[in-house]
């Protein structure tokens, strides 16, 4: 007898296949099978992990830290996270309030999980990474997106905020520098949004992920540092962007006990402690005098200036000014309707997919973001790549 029942389960079933990973993936595949594909997709750093970082995951290894590791983290990283926190951010944590995790995208999971219930809704200002709103749909919320505009360079609004807010809102994710805007939020406005967070009992899961990656002179203000929101919420960072350690997956969560704790629980269920002779490494990185950070930042900078001018130089398509992280929205809405090397283009999923298919460049379409006529460029590779990806576009338009 065949059985009507679905094999897969419904949570799972609700949510999408991450978009960057998937463009990322065909185009790595394409490059193993001998294409010459330029990569515009990956939030991947394509510099090294520092040396010295390696060397303590090493010192580690020989030291012989390869038994499990505490669920939460070796109360070394934990010290570590602490002493960072109140170093670079004036914030007051214990290490009972930290939480590391196998990446900043499972402590943001974890965040969600233990916080999120059947029917509540949380606010995302879009445009969004794209795994915010599945993991939001997977615990059982309501995603809402909270729109921002080009002309405030995507900035959200803490007006947007306030009138996004009902009876139903447990929280709101708040990502500064935001992927993939790059969209950098100051005091001020982040003192607004609290103030409408306090005034309606809303929770705060903050990713500062890209928080070491800031331009023009601009610096990185955590929510949790202009406002008394410690009690409401969850800071969550981690060490893929600024130390080029994405492979490392090491990622981590601040929070009160109680969050943390049962942020605890749930990761013992799953993951448990992630790999121990890593956590010397993360730590080492975060005691370091981050001299490393900022030659990899500069260069990021550098690298911005040229993705701007070279989008800039071609009449099809324009951007906004990224302030932050490594990412650039091009805006490719003059080709809506158009035909372009014989192919309509109705939607930026339809100008990316005819850019990998005929001139090998590949980028992430903007729909997945929340951000439809726009696509996501990261400039997290070399000046040459981003000079022969662009010679191939302009060619192309």
């Amino acid at each position: 007898m065949t059985s009507t029942r679905s094999v897969i389960s419904p949570r799972v079933a609700a949510i999408a296949e991450s978009a960057t990973l998937a463009v990322t993936g065909k185009a790595k595949a394409m490059k193993a099978a001998g294409e010459d594909v330029v990569v515009f997709a990956a939030g991947e750093p394509d510099f090294d992990t520092p040396g010295f970082i390696k060397e303590a995951a090493i010192d580690g290894l020989k030291a012989g830290m390869t038994k499990y590791a505490p669920v939460p983290g070796t109360p070394a990283l934990r010290e570590a996270v602490c002493a960072k926190l109140k170093r670079e951010n004036g914030l007051d944590y214990d290490p009972a309030e930290i939480v590391v995790s196998a990446g900043a995208k499972h402590s943001l999971f974890n965040a969600v999980l233990t916080l999120v219930a059947d029917g509540d809704e949380v606010l995302i200002p879009a445009p969004y990474w794209v795994t915010y709103p599945e993991q939001v749909r997977f615990a059982g919320g309501v995603p809402v997106a909270v729109e921002t505009k080009p002309e405030d360079g995507f900035r959200l609004k803490p007006e947007a905020v306030e009138k996004a807010i009902t009876p139903k809102t447990k929280a709101i994710i708040i990502n500064s520098p935001s992927n993939p805007t790059g969209a950098v939020y100051d005091e001020k406005t982040l003192a607004a949004v609290a103030k409408s967070l306090i005034a309606n009992d809303v929770y705060v899961i903050s990713d500062e992920i890209y928080e070491h990656l800031i331009y023009g002179g601009k610096k990185h203000v955590s929510i949790f540092g202009v406002a008394d929101l410690k009690q409401r919420g969850v800071l969550i960072n981690g060490m893929s962007k600024a130390y080029a350690m994405t492979g490392w997956r090491i990622g981590y969560a601040a929070a009160p006990v109680e969050i943390a704790a049962a942020m605890k629980r749930l990761q013992s269920q799953s993951t448990s402690g992630i790999t121990t002779f890593a956590q010397p490494a993360a730590a080492a990185a975060l005691e370091s005098d981050q001299a490393d950070v900022e030659t990899m930042r500069a260069a990021f900078e550098k690298r911005r200036a040229l993705i701007i001018r070279r989008v800039r130089d071609i009449p099809q398509l324009d951007c906004t000014e990224p302030e932050g992280a490594f990412y650039l929205m091009v805006n490719v809405e003059k080709l809506i309707g158009k035909t372009v090397a014989d192919t309509k283009i109705e939607t930026s999923t339809d100008f990316c997919l005819m850019m990998l298919d005929k001139i090998k460049v590949a980028a992430i379409p903007g729909e997945p973001f929340g951000a439809p006529g726009w696509c996501r460029f990261s400039y997290a590779c070399s000046e040459d790549t981003i000079n022969k990806g662009f010679d191939r576009i302009a060619e192309l338009l």
